[in-house]
């Protein structure tokens, strides 16, 4: 799992090239600033190594551990369950640092939460500074999502849905997204105390 690049929505410049008729430029805005009205675009990316599938929340407000484990909690209630129906354990890995960073008490609260919700035992592999390279969400599936979405501005939240859900490549990825325009305060903070009630253990392998 891992956070793609923000994107404005709106008439704005988008990378890549694409075919057009001659004379019929796509016209954009000059300067990328962000609309007031239309906002940004926040995805988040989980991908299914065994299936070959990804699941993609787009949220509006900020990108916090709340919102992270809601788009965990997302997966697993369209896709995970179907797939995984005799699951006991969900193993993630992630990048070190940002939402779901292991420095963070809200992170691992609200895993927790969403352990007591499901019944599944969660388990959190970090990959060690310098090594986010081999976190595969942005090689086989952000990548292809940008290729998708090339050269075509993000006009709305419904466009980038839309873009999103129709991602493809040779080996048959299949891509789902949905729309969350819940508000994720960025200023929240687990205590202490919440922490502690959190069913942690370290594994036995690096458990730093």
């Amino acid at each position: 799992m891992d956070t793609k690049k923000k994107e404005l929505v709106g008439d704005f410049k988008n990378g890549g090239q694409e075919w057009r008729p001659k004379g019929s430029p796509e016209l954009v805005r000059p300067h990328d600033v962000k609309d007031k009205e239309l906002g940004k675009a926040i995805p988040y990316g989980i991908y299914d190594l065994a299936n070959d599938e990804g699941w993609v929340t787009v949220g509006i407000d900020h990108d916090t551990a709340q919102f992270a484990v809601a788009s965990i909690k997302g997966w697993w209630e369209h896709l995970g369950r179907q797939r995984f129906p005799a699951a006991s354990t969900l193993t993630i890995t992630a990048d070190c640092g940002g939402s779901n960073g292991n420095r963070t008490k809200l992170w691992k609260t609200e895993l927790q939460k969403l352990a007591d919700e499901t019944g599944l035992r969660i388990e959190v592999c970090h990959f060690p500074p310098g090594t986010s390279k081999g976190n595969k969400t942005e090689p086989r599936l952000f990548s292809f999502i940008s290729r998708n979405w090339r050269a075509r501005p993000l006009t709305s939240l419904e466009v980038i849905i839309s873009l999103i859900s129709a991602t493809t490549n040779r080996t048959g990825l299949e891509v789902y997204a949905q729309l969350d325009e819940r508000a994720y305060p960025d200023k929240v903070q687990a205590s202490d105390a919440e922490l502690a009630t959190v069913n942690l253990h370290r594994a036995d392998f690096h458990p730093d």
